[in-house]
């Protein structure tokens, strides 16, 4: 194998599991030692940076960082760290942080840029672009911003005090906001002098069920899910029916159930076409349902909705069986057994949701594909239309708040550089330091213990009051004692352990020291004949290996990354120092004056 080109910052980015895992690429360990430290103002700044929204996300992100934490690896008896709540500690904890943000001078530099859309992708590009002098006139056709985390995220998960915060960051940034317009027409937007439109409308259309049997004669107890929660939200339905099915896998549905039950549904049940283990729904959604006494039944396919006298009754369920082919296709087959009725007062259609653009006039030059969906460049967020920028769940179908996030980061780059006059195609490098954390030969500036703790679990309200009141905050967060020994199980995967073949011996002190076995000095050969002859086989091909030059002794040294727990021990018993323990910070270019 060739030496790792260490010089190519996304080799040891990749290393952080957590953070390239992160759509908006969240330097996850800084921020979490800077919890630990109790430096709660500067782990949100942090995080805003690349985030936009930490209180937010802290509660209601996906966690697609969490199933890529190294600390998940160690042991099948290990978990994740909790790094989405930790998120939300820094959120809860911090001080005044609007002496932070950046400044948004009052001299404009003459750009207009319209923004379709007041949700989390749009609020981003003005967060990138108000400090740079932009005029940003930003659309909406709800009564305040904040798009589906307002309407769609229920109180009990998100309290509305915390979205207007963080809202407010960024509605106060000079942005004109124009709510209650709703816009029927990109031609009329496009010929108001704008140098650039983003479009963040989100996926505002919810699926249904429009050719079931006795779908019109139920019509007026059947809900689709995110027009039903949006309602809910701003105040139109305060109650619902005693016997509630909610039909659908994903988070939505989860919401509308334990929604449902705390405006009026006592018996409430989830029913899902798939098994239980293929649901869309994050298994913590999952878990909070059920622990509101809401059963989730899996299997049932719906066949008709049960209308008596004009009222609707119950609905009726196919019962299937799942099969899989070796490529892991999911096939649904009846089992043959009678049809399936559970007796209800209201249906919530939580099965999906669709983009729907008739207000994009076809004679634009904006290119859609055969699903109706814009075609947009998966890098720079552009159009075929080179004005007119996609985002969030508008770009590429539903997604979640940090993917809409990562979309606002990088199409506020593309904006930027189109009315500089540049090519948007040249993306800015990532903003990269690799420093060395040595204090003493065996000291270093981080903690490096490995804590052997296991994860700490967040504090709840009581089901009895959190079931009495719909904006009752259900999780309560850690503390600052929890939030300090949850930051401790962090490994630190950002500390790098940096080999200078210059200054080893071939001692091989640190392969006797490693906790792992991760380290091997070996004849170098090619990937496939050299992975399974180290010290401990790397079999995970989705982690690259750290291979050094050529040693004296025509040895390389391999590390296999995937296992490595950044202690430190390798860099503590080199007798040579070729081991040393380095930071690297990773941040993706926003958008900035040329």
């Amino acid at each position: 194998m060739k030496p790792t080109e260490t010089k190519d910052p996304e080799f040891y980015h990749r290393v952080v599991d957590c953070q390239y895992a992160c759509p908006a690429h969240t330097p996850v360990p800084e921020y979490i030692r800077l919890i630990a430290a109790r430096q709660y103002t500067e782990a949100y700044m942090v995080n805003w940076e690349s985030n936009v929204f930490p209180g937010i996300l802290g509660r209601t992100c996906d966690r697609p960082c969490e199933p890529a934490c190294r600390r998940g690896r160690l042991s099948e008896q290990e978990e994740a760290v909790a790094i989405c709540r930790l998120k939300r500690v820094a959120a809860d904890h911090k001080g005044d942080i609007r002496q932070f943000m950046p400044k948004v001078p009052r001299e404009k530099n003459g750009k207009k840029v319209a923004l379709i859309g007041a949700g989390p992708a749009s609020l981003t590009v003005v967060r990138d672009l108000a400090p740079l002098g932009y005029e940003l006139d930003m659309f909406d056709e709800q009564a305040a911003g904040g798009g589906f985390m307002r309407s769609q995220i229920p109180a009990f998960r998100l309290p509305e005090e915390v979205l207007e915060e963080e809202l407010g960051y960024i509605l106060d940034m000079g942005v004109s906001s124009h709510f209650n317009h709703r816009v029927t027409s990109l031609r009329y937007i496009l010929e108001c002098d704008y140098d650039a439109v983003f479009v963040g409308s989100g996926a505002p259309r919810g699926r249904d069920l429009p050719d079931l049997p006795g779908r019109q004669p139920g019509a007026g107890n059947i809900h689709i899910g995110i027009d039903w929660l949006a309602s809910v939200a701003f105040g139109h339905i305060r109650s619902i029916g005693p016997g509630v099915l909610v039909l659908g896998g994903g988070n939505t549905a989860m919401d509308c159930c334990r929604t449902s039950r705390r405006i009026g549904g006592d018996n409430v049940k989830v029913v899902v076409r798939s098994p239980f283990k293929d649901m869309k729904a994050s298994a913590w959604e999952k878990d909070d349902a059920m622990a509101e006494d809401i059963p989730i039944i899996d299997n049932h396919v719906p066949l008709s909705f049960v209308v008596e006298n004009g009222k609707l009754v119950g609905m009726t369920f196919d019962r299937v069986e799942a099969f899989y082919d070796a490529a892991g296709k999911r096939t649904l087959v009846s089992t043959g057994e009678a049809p399936v009725l559970f007796e209800c007062t209201d249906v919530i259609i939580a099965i999906g949701q669709e983009n729907a653009f008739p207000w994009i006039e076809r004679d634009l030059d904006i290119s859609f594909d055969q699903w109706d969906m814009p075609k947009i460049d998966p890098v720079t967020f552009q159009s075929t239309n080179p004005r007119v920028f996609f985002g969030g769940d508008a770009a590429f179908g539903p997604e979640n708040i940090i993917t809409a996030v990562a979309h606002g980061h990088q199409a506020a780059v593309s904006i930027n550089l189109l009315c500089s006059g540049k090519p948007v195609a040249e993306r800015p490098p990532p903003r990269v330091t690799l420093v060395s954390q040595k204090m003493g030969m065996h000291e270093w500036i981080y903690d490096s213990p490995v804590s052997d703790d296991k994860r700490f679990a967040v504090p709840h309200a009581s089901k009895e009051k959190a079931l009495q009141d719909r904006l009752l905050e259900v999780e309560l967060g850690f503390d600052a004692t929890q939030a300090f020994y949850e930051a401790q199980r962090c490994l630190n995967c950002d500390a790098q352990t940096v080999f200078t073949e210059t200054r080893c011996i071939e001692c091989d002190a640190c392969v006797d020291v490693c906790p792992t076995d991760c380290l091997t000095f070996a004849v170098n050969d090619e990937e496939n004949a050299l992975r399974p002859r180290l010290t401990m086989a790397a079999n995970n091909r989705e982690q690259p290996l750290y291979v050094s030059a050529e040693l004296p002794t025509r040895r390389v040294m391999v590390k296999d990354e995937n296992i490595c727990l950044h202690c430190g021990l390798c860099a503590e018993r080199c007798p040579t120092a070729a081991w040393d323990m380095q930071k690297f910070l990773y941040n993706v270019s926003l958008a900035e004056l040329s």
